[in-house]
């Protein structure tokens, strides 16, 4: 069983009049059990986003302390609400670009979007804890070693609440607090990190490095090294 949301974006090679552009970015949201039907007069261009039940439900229960036998998600159509819309855009994005290595970055967007879906869609309103004042030191160190000893590795953000016994969500939260940085941020720099200092002190190519320090490809490496470095890996190596 899944929570469906379909989201109506344009298309660049569209023309559309005014009656069509009023739908774009309408949200039609479908829980599950629920009968649906639709109908396209034409063709048509749409995100469609599947949660399983299991992973709602879980979220609700771990993050925000809800009963899931009485939680219960609500029908709505042709809305609009722009974290929705943005969250989409980037878990688009980021699908569409291939990476391996950024389970962590779509688990924590996953992870935001269940919450929001609960917050503001569920029948009854739930109460929402609030965490405060980051991790404490000793599980801020046991995360930290923990990354940089797997930062070759798809790190899930699941691996690393579970270190602690806490929700994905609430480790994020509490994680950024800590450090300013959503897990997933700290992750990408330290691999970038950790390639600069295999550029400089080993002669591998740039390909192993990229492997050694999580990336899938040396093009990934590439683009990340100079999001963050302003150079290329290969314009960093030959820096005296």
């Amino acid at each position: 069983m899944f929570f469906s949301s379909y989201i109506r974006f344009q298309q660049p090679n569209l023309t559309l009049n005014p009656r069509k552009y009023y739908d774009l970015g309408l949200l039609l949201l479908a829980p599950a059990r629920v009968p649906f039907f639709g109908r396209w007069d034409g063709e048509d261009h749409y995100l469609q986003i599947r949660i399983a039940s299991g992973f709602i439900q879980t979220v609700a229960r771990e993050a925000l302390a809800i009963n899931t036998d009485r939680l219960e998600l609500l029908t709505e159509f042709r809305i609009r609400d722009p974290q929705i819309e943005a969250i989409a855009m980037m878990l688009l994005t980021e699908l569409q670009q291939g990476n391996s290595g950024s389970k962590l970055y779509i688990d924590s967007l996953t992870n935001v979007l269940a919450v929001h879906l609960i917050r503001q869609y569920a029948a009854t309103k739930p109460q929402v804890p609030i965490y405060e004042g980051g991790l404490p030191e000793r599980q801020l160190l046991q995360i930290l070693d923990y990354i940089h000893e797997h930062l070759h590795r798809d790190i899930k953000l699941a691996d690393l609440a579970g270190l602690l016994g806490i929700s994905q969500f609430h480790f994020s939260h509490l994680f950024k607090q800590s450090l300013g940085t959503a897990p997933y941020q700290y992750l990408l720099q330290q691999r970038v990190e950790r390639a600069k200092q295999l550029l400089k002190k080993s002669g591998r190519p740039i390909m192993e490095i990229a492997l050694l320090c999580g990336f899938n490809s040396h093009s990934h490496l590439s683009k990340q090294f100079r999001q963050l470095a302003g150079i290329t890996p290969k314009a960093y190596r030959a820096l005296k």
